[in-house]
């Protein structure tokens, strides 16, 4: 045997015997993620894979026998439903008044907050506690207070001797109404999180910016705003998607209405599956939300990867 065999037949059995304990040490991973993989796949990719199946069909939602293949029909009807693109400009409306308002309130409402004190813990207290609370009790609340004899914020227009909103029997107002519930609710997540992220911004770099003289504003546009890209990046797209699939408060508070004012595409996909019993065409719509759902969350992540580099 020369003095190479000598060398590389060592480093091939130490090769193969590691090849050989990663696979055992997959093995046993495997085993030990099973359980949390089939309750994955029953629960989340096996429903996933059914709903696409309904949207090529007529389904019948009371007997599934006598449902009926029709392809792409469900989602050729898609492009020509006034309903459809009328719920998408309503999305479009709520997710964007949402994200805005969550991502702009709620890092100004971090940034207050960051800070130490009695008061800034009340206030914490205060903003995060109806993040805690459920949507149906809230929106119920909530319902009252835009109520147009008793509710607390006509009262107070009645007061001003301005004249009464009719919120959520507006066509003008029930989506601003909704939206301000919305945030009003939802506000505390994102400030969670940008606590969360200015925990982790440098204080070394924002004495020295103090030290050379800049103001605060200019400290947090060129020195905590770039540290915090990753984290707004993960507010916009967590927003985003909890905007998209927003239901209960709508559900709640407006029933989609009046006139179709609140009815947008996550609301519309309750109502032609389980009102009007058009399932796959609610199936449709479903599936044309997740994709796009899923484009928007890899689009901000690869801008994301692009910034951080």
């Amino acid at each position: 045997m020369t003095a190479v065999d000598a060398v590389v037949r060592p480093q091939r059995s130490s090769r193969r015997r590691a090849g050989r304990i990663g696979i055992r040490d997959g093995r046993f991973a495997l085993l030990y993620l099973s359980p949390a993989l089939i309750v994955f796949g029953v629960f989340t990719i096996g429903p996933a894979l059914f709903v696409l199946y309904i949207s090529l069909f007529d389904w019948n939602l009371l007997n599934s026998s006598l449902s009926t293949f029709t392809g792409l029909h469900n989602y050729r009807a898609l492009g020509s439903s006034a309903d459809f693109w009328h719920s998408i400009v309503a999305s479009v409306y709520f997710v964007g008044c949402v994200v805005a308002g969550s991502t702009v309130f709620g890092l100004g409402i971090a940034l207050l907050l960051s800070s130490r004190g009695l008061v800034r813990r009340v206030v914490r207290l205060a903003v995060l506690t109806p993040y805690f609370t459920p949507l149906v009790a809230t929106s119920i609340v909530w319902v009252w207070i835009f109520n147009p004899q008793y509710g607390l914020l006509d009262s107070l227009l009645r007061m001003l001797h301005l004249p009464m909103v009719g919120w959520l029997q507006s066509t003008t107002w029930a989506m601003p109404a909704v939206i301000f519930y919305t945030l009003w609710h939802d506000l505390g997540f994102t400030v969670i999180i940008f606590l969360a992220g200015l925990a982790t911004v440098s204080t070394d770099l924002r004495e020295a910016a103090r030290v050379d003289g800049a103001r605060y504003r200019h400290e947090i546009r060129d020195v905590v705003l770039p540290q915090l890209t990753q984290t707004i990046v993960f507010v916009i797209v967590i927003t985003t998607i909890d905007s998209l699939q927003a239901f209960t408060q709508i559900y709640t508070m407006t029933q989609g209405g009046p006139l179709q004012a609140t009815t947008t595409t996550g609301f519309l996909l309750y109502q032609e599956s389980f009102v009007f019993f058009h399932t796959g065409f609610g199936a449709a719509i479903a599936v044309v939300l997740f994709a796009v759902i899923a484009l928007f969350t890899l689009l901000q992540l690869r801008v994301s990867r692009s910034r951080s580099q």
